[in-house]
């Protein structure tokens, strides 16, 4: 009796065992369903957000080809969208500097001998044509070397006339040839003594009509005129009436600039100075005026980098046939230190800084789904900027309004992790 007892009671353990096994599988099937849908959402495969399509907002997606944006009819006429184009950008190198004389161009005008001045005719800031009067000075060389030509000129004439007499004389027979030939010596030395003559007062200026006039009036002119050697402006004057000059002293009297060119001079930075070269080309600005273009060369490169500041010094001549530029102007200058670059181009206002601080664009085949790509930007010219890597000619970007697509992304990914 006790031995079916026993028997019963295990036999009850044991179907109460597989019930709790079972009940035990049953609640772990449960639960691993209830929490499938939580798990789902800690690892997306993919995530969409619907916004409400009545208040016009866009659908917003990440996906294995990166962040994008879907947008509705409606939506997708406010957007500009452009290809990309392939455009031709300049390798430039800008800086700033000042404009100066072409000191190469710049003249002193100094009296050829010395004396009093008597007049002057032009002032400081007036233009003066190459041959017109700048000032006369009362020369006593010229007097003196005027006094040597009408003497010289006097035996000049008569060693030539007492020449024809003799021949003639030998002729009749009542000369001899010696003295004919002792004419014709003097009178050749003569000739020499009145060419030197004329030659030292031609090198005060006078002209041959000007000497031939001398010569026959017998009549000398002290009043030397000294010209302007260029055509130019007058930047200095230390000419007046009554002062005495001498030739080379400084100051000149007068100081003229040619300014159909003048210098622009630049200290570049040191890390720059490997891109100039000689007789590279020069676009140069003036606050003065801001839409004009000025264009030059460069023509001087500085042989030493300045130690105190790391610069090195580029001069560039520039044209100014108007002469509108001033020295001491302040001006700023770019120089193509390399052939252009034809790469893939885009808008400037196409171009989204995020964040992160990364560049991007919105790209899109159908022109209702765009992505965003980040780029890498190269330089700006023209309202466009060159991408150097990210996007590909004739891809089709959203070229306004770019803003707003990363924008709405970034509030709906927000959005999603609230």
């Amino acid at each position: 009796m006790k031995q079916r007892i026993r028997h019963k009671h295990v036999a009850m353990l044991a179907a109460c065992a597989v019930l709790v096994v079972a009940g035990g599988l049953m609640i772990h099937d449960g639960v691993a369903e209830s929490i499938k849908p939580f798990a789902n959402r800690a690892l997306p495969q993919k995530t969409s957000l619907t916004a409400d399509a009545d208040r016009g907002a866009a659908v917003q997606t990440a996906d294995a080809t990166g962040p994008s944006v879907e947008l509705n009819g409606k939506q997708a006429g406010a957007f500009g969208v452009a290809p990309a184009e392939l455009r031709e950008f300049r390798t430039v190198k800008n800086s700033v500097g000042s404009i100066g004389f072409n000191e190469n161009m710049l003249v002193q005008s100094f009296t050829p001998s010395a004396g009093k001045i008597v007049d002057t005719f032009f002032n400081v800031g007036d233009e003066v044509k190459k041959g017109e009067a700048l000032f006369t000075i009362d020369s006593p060389d010229l007097l003196q070397a005027e006094s040597s030509l009408l003497t010289s000129a006097g035996v000049f004439g008569l060693q030539t006339r007492t020449l024809a007499r003799v021949q003639q004389l030998l002729k009749a027979g009542g000369g001899s040839q010696r003295d004919v030939d002792q004419a014709i010596s003097d009178q050749q030395s003569a000739e020499g003594a009145y060419k030197a003559a004329r030659n030292a007062v031609r090198i005060f200026g006078k002209t041959d009509a000007e000497i031939d006039r001398i010569v026959a009036d017998r009549k000398v002119d002290s009043i030397l005129v000294v010209p302007s050697p260029i055509n130019g402006r007058v930047i200095a004057r230390n000419a007046a009436p009554g002062l005495l000059v001498q030739p080379g002293n400084a100051p000149a009297p007068f100081t003229l600039a040619d300014l159909s060119t003048m210098w622009m001079v630049a200290n570049v930075v040191e890390t720059d100075a490997p891109a100039y070269r000689l007789g590279q080309s020069v676009e140069v600005r003036v606050p003065a005026y801001p839409d004009m273009i000025f264009r030059g060369r460069v023509t001087t490169l500085g042989a030493s980098i300045d130690s105190n500041s790391h610069r090195q010094l580029v001069r560039s001549v520039i044209d100014d046939p108007q002469h509108l530029l001033r020295s001491g102007m302040m001006a700023s200058f770019a120089i193509e230190t390399a052939p252009p670059a034809t790469s893939p181009a885009v808008p400037m206002e196409a171009i989204v800084r995020e964040g992160d601080g990364s560049m991007t664009v919105w790209v899109t085949s159908d022109r209702r789904r765009f992505t965003r790509r980040v780029i890498k930007p190269g330089v700006a010219q023209a309202g466009y900027r060159q991408i150097l890597d990210g996007l590909a000619p004739d891809e089709l970007i959203a070229t306004t309004g770019a803003i707003f697509l990363s924008n709405k992304f970034a509030t709906a990914v927000a959005d999603q992790g609230d």
